[in-house]
Protein backbone atom coordinates (compact mmCIF):
# COMPACT_ATOMS: atom_id res chain seq x y z
CA UNK A 1 0.00 0.00 0.00
CA UNK A 2 1.20 3.65 -0.98
CA UNK A 3 2.06 6.35 1.46
CA UNK A 4 -0.63 8.34 0.19
CA UNK A 5 -3.24 5.27 0.45
CA UNK A 6 -2.18 4.76 4.27
CA UNK A 7 -2.30 8.67 4.71
CA UNK A 8 -5.77 8.42 3.70
CA UNK A 9 -6.92 5.05 5.54
CA UNK A 10 -5.46 7.22 8.36
CA UNK A 11 -7.36 10.11 8.17
CA UNK A 12 -10.59 7.96 7.88
CA UNK A 13 -9.93 6.72 10.89
CA UNK A 14 -9.62 9.62 12.60
CA UNK A 15 -12.40 11.42 11.08
CA UNK A 16 -14.61 7.61 12.05
CA UNK A 17 -13.51 8.19 15.75
CA UNK A 18 -14.55 11.38 15.94
CA UNK A 19 -17.79 10.64 14.76
CA UNK A 20 -17.91 7.93 17.21
CA UNK A 21 -16.81 10.43 20.07
CA UNK A 22 -19.29 12.74 19.41
CA UNK A 23 -22.19 10.43 19.57
CA UNK A 24 -20.90 8.86 22.34
CA UNK A 25 -21.31 12.75 23.83
CA UNK A 26 -24.70 13.13 22.61
CA UNK A 27 -25.89 9.41 23.70
CA UNK A 28 -24.33 9.68 26.90
CA UNK A 29 -25.67 13.15 27.68
CA UNK A 30 -22.67 14.97 27.88
CA UNK A 31 -23.97 18.04 26.44
CA UNK A 32 -21.48 19.73 27.64
CA UNK A 33 -18.91 18.76 25.85
CA UNK A 34 -20.96 19.25 22.50
CA UNK A 35 -19.55 22.44 21.82
CA UNK A 36 -15.84 20.84 22.11
CA UNK A 37 -16.11 19.48 19.12
CA UNK A 38 -16.26 22.32 17.45
CA UNK A 39 -14.10 25.33 16.54
CA UNK A 40 -14.52 27.91 18.51
CA UNK A 41 -16.33 29.74 15.33
CA UNK A 42 -18.05 26.38 13.98
CA UNK A 43 -21.49 26.23 12.81
CA UNK A 44 -23.81 23.60 13.18
CA UNK A 45 -26.55 23.79 11.00
CA UNK A 46 -30.02 21.12 10.92
CA UNK A 47 -31.22 22.07 7.62
CA UNK A 48 -34.02 19.52 5.78
CA UNK A 49 -33.00 18.33 2.37
CA UNK A 50 -35.67 19.63 0.61
CA UNK A 51 -34.17 23.10 1.29
CA UNK A 52 -30.74 21.62 1.31
CA UNK A 53 -31.34 20.36 -2.05
CA UNK A 54 -33.10 23.35 -3.94
CA UNK A 55 -30.28 25.54 -2.03
CA UNK A 56 -32.67 27.26 0.35
CA UNK A 57 -30.79 28.99 3.29
CA UNK A 58 -33.66 28.33 5.93
CA UNK A 59 -32.50 25.36 8.42
CA UNK A 60 -34.60 24.25 11.54
CA UNK A 61 -31.39 25.48 13.92
CA UNK A 62 -28.21 27.15 12.47
CA UNK A 63 -26.06 27.87 15.56
CA UNK A 64 -22.73 29.80 14.38
CA UNK A 65 -20.34 29.78 17.06
CA UNK A 66 -19.57 27.56 20.41
CA UNK A 67 -20.95 30.09 22.34
CA UNK A 68 -24.35 29.85 20.45
CA UNK A 69 -23.85 26.05 21.10
CA UNK A 70 -22.81 26.60 24.98
CA UNK A 71 -26.44 28.40 24.89
CA UNK A 72 -28.18 25.39 23.55
CA UNK A 73 -26.97 23.08 25.73
CA UNK A 74 -27.96 25.86 28.95
CA UNK A 75 -31.03 25.37 27.51
CA UNK A 76 -31.79 21.80 27.02
CA UNK A 77 -29.89 21.11 30.44
CA UNK A 78 -31.59 24.04 32.81
CA UNK A 79 -34.98 25.65 30.90
CA UNK A 80 -36.13 23.12 28.50
CA UNK A 81 -38.70 20.83 30.09
CA UNK A 82 -39.80 17.55 28.14
CA UNK A 83 -40.96 14.25 28.91
CA UNK A 84 -37.14 12.34 29.51
CA UNK A 85 -35.51 10.08 26.51
CA UNK A 86 -32.36 8.73 25.49
CA UNK A 87 -30.89 8.73 21.95
CA UNK A 88 -28.94 6.44 20.40
CA UNK A 89 -27.05 7.35 16.76
CA UNK A 90 -26.00 5.12 14.27
CA UNK A 91 -23.33 6.81 12.32
CA UNK A 92 -21.70 4.89 8.82
CA UNK A 93 -18.52 5.36 7.94
CA UNK A 94 -17.19 8.45 6.49
CA UNK A 95 -16.68 9.58 3.31
CA UNK A 96 -13.46 11.50 3.01
CA UNK A 97 -15.10 13.24 0.15
CA UNK A 98 -11.37 15.62 -0.31
CA UNK A 99 -8.87 17.78 1.54
CA UNK A 100 -8.26 21.55 0.79
CA UNK A 101 -5.11 22.35 2.33
CA UNK A 102 -5.98 22.08 6.26
CA UNK A 103 -9.20 21.59 5.74
CA UNK A 104 -10.85 17.74 5.32
CA UNK A 105 -14.57 17.69 3.39
CA UNK A 106 -16.10 14.65 4.53
CA UNK A 107 -19.80 13.08 4.59
CA UNK A 108 -21.51 10.27 6.66
CA UNK A 109 -24.95 8.78 7.46
CA UNK A 110 -26.83 8.86 10.50
CA UNK A 111 -29.72 7.68 12.41
CA UNK A 112 -30.72 8.85 15.67
CA UNK A 113 -33.47 6.35 17.61
CA UNK A 114 -35.25 7.59 20.64
CA UNK A 115 -36.36 5.43 23.53
CA UNK A 116 -38.33 6.97 26.69
CA UNK A 117 -37.95 5.06 30.00
CA UNK A 118 -40.53 1.97 29.68
CA UNK A 119 -41.01 2.68 26.31
CA UNK A 120 -40.34 1.50 22.39
CA UNK A 121 -37.77 3.05 20.19
CA UNK A 122 -38.89 4.77 17.65
CA UNK A 123 -36.73 6.22 14.43
CA UNK A 124 -36.22 10.06 15.17
CA UNK A 125 -33.84 11.57 12.92
CA UNK A 126 -32.49 9.92 9.79
CA UNK A 127 -30.01 11.96 7.35
CA UNK A 128 -25.81 12.68 6.93
CA UNK A 129 -23.98 14.74 8.16
CA UNK A 130 -21.85 17.12 5.49
CA UNK A 131 -18.45 18.39 7.56
CA UNK A 132 -15.88 20.46 7.36
CA UNK A 133 -13.08 19.14 9.85
CA UNK A 134 -9.63 20.82 10.46
CA UNK A 135 -6.70 19.23 12.33
CA UNK A 136 -5.60 21.30 15.74
CA UNK A 137 -3.45 20.56 18.55
CA UNK A 138 -6.52 19.21 20.41
CA UNK A 139 -7.34 16.97 17.00
CA UNK A 140 -9.92 17.02 14.48
CA UNK A 141 -12.78 19.65 15.19
CA UNK A 142 -15.63 20.65 12.93
CA UNK A 143 -15.38 23.79 10.93
CA UNK A 144 -18.98 22.89 10.22
CA UNK A 145 -21.23 20.46 11.05
CA UNK A 146 -24.22 20.83 8.49
CA UNK A 147 -27.14 17.78 9.00
CA UNK A 148 -29.48 17.10 5.93
CA UNK A 149 -32.43 15.50 7.45
CA UNK A 150 -34.55 12.95 4.88
CA UNK A 151 -37.75 12.91 7.44
CA UNK A 152 -40.15 15.33 6.50
CA UNK A 153 -41.22 15.67 10.32
CA UNK A 154 -39.37 15.30 13.30
CA UNK A 155 -41.27 13.72 16.22
CA UNK A 156 -42.89 16.58 18.64
CA UNK A 157 -39.62 18.88 18.56
CA UNK A 158 -35.92 18.55 18.07
CA UNK A 159 -34.40 19.20 21.68
CA UNK A 160 -30.96 17.24 21.72
CA UNK A 161 -28.59 18.22 18.91
CA UNK A 162 -28.54 15.24 16.21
Amino acid sequence: MSGVALERLQLQHEVDQLNAAYAAALDEKRFDAWPEFFLEDGRYTLQARENFDRGLPLALMDLESQGMMKDRVYGITQTIYHGPYYTRHVISPAQVLDVEGDVVNAQAHYAVFRTRPAGVSEVYNVGRYVDQIVRTPEGLRFRSRLCVYDSEMILNSLIYPV
